[in-house]
């Protein structure tokens, strides 16, 4: 039977079946929503290390013995009165707030501060945020004047961090999605075309964050408050590219046909492969992290991959659906009209910077890598691992009083060391206490037949003291049977230990992957090599100059130990889809003009959109500074110098100047012919 539509009536449908269906599954995906995530004491911790273990035995005892706030009392004149602070601390007693007696009121040798441990009952995260912030406003309203009060230790610190991310995703995404309006007003000078783009890849981030949540719902992933911050900022920037690199396709195929529909059919032929080979490539990156020691970055790695894949889908789907509703016009006032000559055929800037490569190839080889190696100086001068005071851009209540208690306390006060065990408590209570670098130990929770042994170490938080004295806790306690350290000293060395390990396993996978993907790509040898070798001088200059930023102008001490594998993650995967996008447009020019001048006319064709994508990407992941925490602001900064050296060197000046200088040997061992006639097949 013949079919009821023709042809013609069949494609001029097929863009509104598309964009019916995307509306269905929103309202579908809408219903449905985020899926949420309680969150667990061992999300962010290595597994199978001391402290993890040590957490998990925390979190097995009586809720309420596992969280408590220290109040901290303090005057710049005089002293203070101990009646006025045991007055305080029975307003902090009775406030509701408290899961049992507080702790003594201890008063500092000099009289200046004063502190008390409050013990509070709560059931997660959520509710200790709650608690914390009605026990501070309670002793701020009943303190005297002349006497400041603050709260810190652990439920405090907690609290905090938790308003780190109080509508922080809100104001990422808003933050992300005006820098790429603003990126792509610029690009296209059109009033009308940065919308079309804009709203589809804004609809992709929204289906990414439901369905990469749900999907880790189901999965049982863990994920935390930033995870769907990263999330959206990669749908952001990669959707954005791949829009980018369609769109000017399109708008090169519609300089050479009439129809709307025939110039998007052959932009879509020509760049899904492109798409496709650089989506799969971060895809398979991000399914490294699956690796990892760390819950949460397990959980990144899911949520990510996900995201990609629906970022190309509506890229490849969406997008060209949505474009060819509309007229020629969409493009106005730079409308491309029939006849036209192709951007390859003009005199552009991309042309002259090419042309110019190619007459010294070699020198401008030669000047690139030596301008690649000055940058990766500072790489052997990186130090890893951030104090807990370090990891805020802002500094907290709970931070600025751990540092004002310390100067009238042991530093250890508000943060103890945690020792777990199953064994004899007074036992290992003895052996804690005989240590060096103890100051003081007590029995402060039993239950469930675990013992928590709360220790204040001598040294200062962060301190090289401080890391030996966990190591020899742990020495003293190896004779006891299921007896783990714990708390902020022992998980930031674990976190250390556990990031080493990560990198030393899931860095040589992601290279190993990544240069798979190109061997099947482009069916070469000499070409791949070169182009995971290009991305990961361009990581370590990217690594190796923001050391220097972050040292100096930043102030930051140290980078965060997960930064660099992160980072290694997105600038080699992401860094890789621009080459991507250059190589194959090259290959296939050089079906008809040869290697040389196939690389001109790609880089050319190519330049001015793989430029604008690089931007953007850029611009996108420094957003992250939205984000009051060091480690992101360090990523987003890593990422964005690492992908601008990849856009405006590597992709314009190194991979042209080598494919110049090897002529067809970049192809190696196809031949230019061979290579093009498998991409006409």
């Amino acid at each position: 039977m013949m079919s009821l539509l023709t042809a013609p009536a069949r494609r001029h449908t097929a863009p509104v079946v598309v964009l019916l269906g995307l509306l269905l599954s929103g309202l579908v995906i809408g219903v449905l929503g985020e899926a949420e995530h309680d969150a667990r004491p061992t999300d962010s911790l290595p597994a199978g290390l001391d402290s993890t273990e040590g957490a998990e035995l925390l979190d097995a005892l009586p809720e309420d013995s596992t969280s408590a706030a220290v109040v901290l009392w303090a005057t710049d004149s005089g002293t203070l009165d101990r009646g006025t602070v045991q007055e305080l601390t029975r307003v902090a007693d009775s406030s509701g707030a408290v899961g049992g007696r507080q702790g003594p009121v201890s008063t500092a040798e000099d009289g200046t501060a004063a502190l008390a441990v409050v013990p509070l009952a709560t059931s997660g995260a959520e509710e200790t945020a709650d608690l914390v912030g009605d026990l501070r406003d309670e002793l701020v309203a009943a303190t005297p004047d002349g006497v400041s009060v603050q709260v810190t230790g652990p439920a405090a610190v907690q609290a905090d961090l938790a308003a780190v991310f109080d509508g922080a995703d809100t104001n990422l995404l808003l933050a992300t999605a005006l820098v790429v309006a603003l990126l792509l007003v610029v690009t296209y000078r059109s009033p009308i075309l940065w919308l079309v783009p804009l709203l589809v890849v804004g609809a992709a981030d929204r289906v990414a964050a439901v369905l990469a949540t749900q999907a880790m719902a189901a999965l049982d992933f863990s994920w935390d408050a930033s995870t769907v911050g990263i999330l959206s900022v990669l749908v952001f920037g990669a959707g954005t590219d791949y829009a980018l690199l369609l769109i000017a396709r399109y708008r090169d195929e519609l300089r050479s046909h009439e129809s709307r529909y025939d110039a998007m059919r052959i932009a879509v032929s020509r760049t899904a492969e492109a798409i496709l080979a650089s989506a799969a490539t971060v895809v398979l990156g991000l399914l490294t992290l699956l690796l990892s020691l760390i819950p949460t970055t397990r959980g990144l790695g899911l949520a990510c991959a996900i995201g990609v894949v629906i970022a190309a889908g509506f890229a490849l789907v969406v997008l060209p659906a949505g474009l060819v509703l509309f007229g020629r016009w969409v493009f106005w006032p730079r409308v491309p009209h029939l006849g036209e000559p192709a951007l390859v055929e003009t005199d552009s800037f991309w042309h002259r910077v090419g042309t110019r490569v190619s007459r010294s190839p070699r020198g401008f080889v030669a000047g690139s890598v030596l301008l690649l190696a000055v940058l990766s100086v500072g790489v052997v001068r990186i130090d890893l691992g951030l104090d807990q005071a370090e990891q805020f851009l802002d500094k907290p209540e709970a931070i600025a009083a751990a540092e004002r208690l310390a100067e009238s306390f042991p530093a250890g006060l508000t943060d103890p060391t945690q020792v777990l065990t199953r064994d004899d408590g007074r036992a290992v209570l003895a052996t804690v206490e005989e240590t060096a670098g103890v100051a003081s130990a007590r029995v402060s929770a039993t239950g469930n037949g675990i013992t928590q042994v709360d220790a204040v170490l001598e040294a200062s938080p962060g301190s090289e003291e401080a890391k030996a004295t966990i190591e020899d806790l742990r020495t003293a306690l190896s004779d006891y049977d299921d007896t783990h350290v714990t708390g902020t000293e022992a998980e930031a060395i674990d976190e250390a230990d556990g990031a080493a390990r990560d990198r030393t396993v899931i860095l040589p996978l992601i290279l190993l992957l990544v240069l798979g993907a190109l061997f099947l790509l482009l069916r070469a040898l000499v070409a791949p090599l070169l182009l995971v070798a290009t991305v990961v001088a361009t990581y370590l200059a990217s690594l190796g100059a923001s050391w220097w930023v972050f040292t100096g102008p930043l102030g930051f001490d140290a980078l965060d130990s997960g930064v660099p594998l992160l980072a290694f993650l997105f600038l080699v995967a992401l860094g890789v889809d621009y080459n991507i996008f250059l190589v194959t447009r090259a290959r296939q020019e050089a079906a008809e003009h040869g290697t040389r001048e196939g690389m001109l006319r790609a880089l050319t064709a190519t330049g001015g959109v793989i430029t604008s994508a690089g931007v953007v990407l850029a611009a996108v992941f420094l957003v992250l500074g939205v984000l009051p925490l060091v480690v992101l602001a360090q990523l987003g900064a890593i990422i964005c110098l690492g992908v601008l050296l990849d856009t405006l060197l590597v992709r314009t000046v190194l991979v042209p100047a080598l494919a110049w200088e090897l002529d067809d040997r970049f192809w190696w061992p196809r031949r230019v012919r061979e290579s093009a006639d498998a991409v006409d097949a």
